[in-house]
């Protein structure tokens, strides 16, 4: 399909007129069109589409309709009728109330172009611009941010379900790619053991048959490998994405041992972070983060906090589940400093902390984060007598500490860590001044060992205690509250939006879904703010308001 550009024209005057008749206080849609004017252009997209063909619907119709279905929670067939019959909707996008619209199949289409394009955050920073051109997103001078888990669109499988419903999949995948070869290949009673989805057989019970099931499934799996890569075969066959996902998962679940396959023990499976958890979606992983588990992905949202303007979402990213907050605190702060939205302070929470990030933000980027450290978490920082690292004085430029008893060190030896780029000094006390010091028992456990201290570089270390000073302080901790609000951002788009489960398969689209679900969040936010919507309290039962002061 090719692209003939056309510029969006005016609302049609009848469209108009019913509108205004059929809405007299206004709504969304009309408030939307009337304040920011269109929200896109075919020439925001036209690099999407190629020069010869059938022409497309206009791209910029699409990526409305697109951001109305998550501020609605509609399905393609849902968006594309209501486009038929809503007059609204034909009001934002400037239409006659006699257009037929298009065939819901249209949008998946336009879905697969956007998640093929180099910028996939297009329609988010095209609204953002809109926005911005409208008045109402200022540069901000706060924001804020927060990550929450997002369930894979697959059912979560334990080992054995998983490795046979890799081997149904790939068996499902060589079926309709190379049906005549397959059947050549297979023996007879793997039709009555994979023809139907593992979870509708009646699996054995008990660790011994379990296991033997599982390396009877593995035996299974090798067979079919090897004929696929057997010489003889079609070489296309092993670039099937199903047959590929089962090699892969039969390296982390199998090996050979005197020509049998065996079962990995858990330990030496790979970690969480190189597993495969589904046949249907390769990039979906296990992750437990405080008393939640889940396989999927995450999401992170930061908006703008400024009491002035709307809150907006002005960054969205979603990340393997197994990919920390902390590992995003710098994409984050360079893609906002690239569109020209970062803000002059970032409310985190501790997840999102380092040393290395308090030390470096301000000079590397202007933004001062503002996040609690987490506290000293050795056992003499734990202990209200202990002697901690604090207790210590420092002499950088003399590379040399001096303990509370007001001994010096002996040594000091700077060295790499096991995480490229990080350095740690060791520092040592002498055995002469440890050993006899009546208070050894609050700075050692050690017996035998004199005291020995690791500490961070400079910045970090005199950042790390500046902070955890800091955020003690009741001034401070008031000035953080204003990070809470973060957690309303996430609840809206759970309830409007379906922020915690994927509708659909794959990180790609997984992220294309949570970024026209922060366009939509914004236009929802929009219209809040310009029909004066005052913000949502957080809501307290009638039994916990009896609570006494």
């Amino acid at each position: 399909m090719s692209l003939r550009p056309r510029l969006p024209g005016e609302v049609p005057a009848q469209t108009a007129e019913v509108a205004r008749l059929a809405f007299p206080k206004g709504c969304l849609c009309m408030r939307i069109r009337e304040v920011i004017g269109p929200l896109f252009a075919d020439e925001d997209f036209v690099d999407l589409f190629p020069r010869r063909g059938q022409p497309a619907w206009p791209p910029h119709q699409l990526a409305i309709v697109s951001v109305l279905q998550f501020v609605e929670g509609l399905s393609d067939r849902q968006a594309a009728t209501a486009l038929r019959g809503r007059i609204d909707w034909k009001f934002l996008l400037g239409l006659e109330l006699t257009d037929p619209g298009f065939d819901h199949s249209v949008l998946s289409g336009f879905r697969d172009r956007l998640v093929a394009d180099r910028a996939p955050r297009r329609v988010l920073d095209l609204l953002l611009d809109r926005l911005r051109e409208a008045g109402l997103l200022p540069r901000p001078g706060g924001q804020r941010t927060d990550s929450t888990h997002v369930l894979a669109a697959v059912r979560r499988l334990n080992r054995l379900e998983n490795t046979a419903e890799h081997l149904r999949a790939a068996l499902n995948a060589l079926a309709a790619a190379a049906p005549d070869w397959l059947l050549t290949t297979v023996p007879a009673d793997w039709f009555d053991r994979y023809q139907r989805r593992i979870e509708d057989y009646r699996l054995p019970r008990g660790e011994g048959p379990r296991t033997q099931y599982m390396e009877q499934t593995g035996e299974d799996g090798i067979r079919l490998l090897t004929a696929v890569h057997d010489p003889r075969a079609p070489s296309w066959l092993r670039q099937i994405p199903a047959v590929e996902a089962l090699r892969l998962c039969w390296i982390q679940e199998f090996f050979l041992a005197e020509d049998r396959v065996r079962m990995r023990e858990p330990k030496d499976m790979p970690p969480s972070r190189d597993r495969i958890e589904a046949p249907y979606d390769r990039e979906a992983r296990y992750c437990v983060k405080n008393a939640t588990e889940w396989s999927g992905y995450k999401v992170h949202l930061t908006e703008t906090c400024d009491a002035n303007s709307p809150h907006l979402i002005t960054h969205v990213a979603t990340t393997e589940a197994t990919v920390t907050d902390v590992e995003m605190t710098e994409t984050i702060h360079v893609a906002l400093g690239q569109a020209g939205l970062l803000a002059d302070e970032h409310f985190v929470d501790r997840g999102y902390v380092n040393a290395k990030l308090l030390a470096t933000s301000v000079p590397s980027h202007g933004v001062e984060l503002t996040g609690p450290i987490r506290h000293d978490i050795t056992w003499q920082g734990k202990a209200d007598e202990g002697f901690a690292i604090d207790g210590f004085l420092i002499a950088w430029d003399a590379h040399t500490a001096i303990c509370p008893q007001g001994h010096h060190s002996i040594r000091w030896k700077p060295h790499q860590q096991q995480r490229p780029g990080y350095w740690q000094s060791n520092v040592f006390f002498d055995r002469h001044d440890c050993t006899p010091c009546p208070v050894r028992s609050k700075c050692t456990r050690s017996t035998t060992e004199p005291r020995k201290l690791a500490l961070a570089p400079r910045e970090e270390h005199e950042a790390i205690r500046a902070r955890r000073q800091l955020q003690e302080t009741d001034q401070w901790q008031r000035h953080y509250a204003t990070r809470a609000g973060v957690e309303g951002t996430i609840a809206q788009g759970l309830r409007r939006c379906g922020l915690r489960r994927s509708r659909y398969t794959g990180l790609n689209k997984t992220r294309l879904q949570h970024i026209l679900t922060a366009a939509a969040l914004n236009l929802i936010r929009t219209d809040a703010w310009l029909t004066e919507t005052p913000l949502a309290k957080t809501r307290t039962s009638r039994f916990a308001r009896l609570r006494p002061a």
